[in-house]
């Protein structure tokens, strides 16, 4: 194995959503997510090309992710966050990763994973915070799961302090010089943090969709990687998130009859009601789609 092997170290203090609050959200069944998501089970933003089917921009951004974590090839690949292990299938099926580890909080998905028996990907059911592994990974991505890091009730100090803690996780458990692939809904261009807060919107999605979760500002970010992580290259790819917003309010609306057996009315409404949100969100530029490539340091500056 290349590089400094960072085993253990301090677990991070708690913060960000629940494993209860994102089991509400995401164990809500596999078949309601089928229904409307694409054939690998992707609930985060696609990378679109013109012409593309949900099917080909979910995939694009797949390898766009492996990619900036060079994992051609490479030995171990931790995917924190995994959702459903549809990175990690591609990671050791099309890429030549050897092992792809994958970690999240939904029971659902985790059994999902563990019964399509894929060789060489482990779906855990655990937080980052908890996951000690025996030897660094070569590259680390993270989709759709940043977001959840830290609540509506944190002060700036706190959120930073929540993502500063993860980096430095990332840091210990990542090869020298190796890269961390992070994808990340955030606040845009709103003009102060209470009135991103404030917005009928963003009160509907923190009570009713993301419990226990206030996304980042782009500035938190970035003083949280200080000391850790060079940020390589940043894309703001809010209107692939609108689109792929879009779409899946389309596939859901087409199937609503099935939806509604499988979940029941209500359900089916604050999903149509969300996803509405959310295009209109991302098209505004109110929320932000940040893909960011980082490059861990040498060393890591001391707390």
């Amino acid at each position: 194995m290349r590089g400094e092997t960072f085993i253990g170290g301090p677990r991070p203090p708690a913060t960000g959503a629940s494993r209860e609050a994102i089991q509400d959200h995401y164990d809500i069944g596999d078949a309601f997510y089928a229904l409307w998501l694409d054939e690998n089970m992707q609930y985060s933003s696609a990378m679109w090309e013109p012409g593309d089917t949900l099917e080909n921009a979910q995939v694009r951004k797949l390898d766009y992710h492996l990619d900036q974590a060079r994992a051609d090839g490479s030995r171990r690949v931790l995917d924190v966050g995994c959702g459903w292990g549809g990175l990690l299938r591609r990671a050791i099926g099309r890429r030549g990763v050897a092992c792809g580890v994958g970690l999240t909080l939904s029971a659902a998905q985790a059994e999902y994973a563990a019964a399509l028996g894929t060789p060489g990907v482990d779906v855990r059911l655990e937080n980052w915070r908890d996951h000690v592994p025996s030897a660094p990974y070569d590259g680390i991505v993270s989709i759709g799961a940043f977001e959840h890091f830290a609540r509506l009730e944190f002060s700036e100090a706190q959120k930073v302090a929540a993502y500063r803690g993860f980096f430095r996780w990332c840091h210990r458990h990542l090869r020298t010089d190796g890269y961390l692939s992070l994808q990340t809904f955030a606040y845009g261009n709103m003009r102060s943090r209470e009135e991103a807060r404030s917005t009928p919107a963003t009160q509907f999605l923190a009570n009713a969709i993301f419990r226990e979760t206030d996304p980042p500002r782009l500035a938190n970010i970035a003083e949280a990687t200080e000391g850790t992580f060079d940020i390589v290259s940043l894309r703001n790819d809010r209107h692939d998130y609108a689109q792929t917003c879009r779409v899946w309010l389309q596939r859901l609306r087409a199937r609503r009859a099935m939806a509604v057996d499988i979940v029941g009315e209500d359900v089916v409404e604050r999903y149509e009601r969300y996803l509405t949100y959310a295009f209109i969100g991302f098209e505004t530029g109110n929320l932000a789609l940040f893909r960011i490539t980082l490059r861990r340091l040498r060393t890591q500056t001391p707390e």
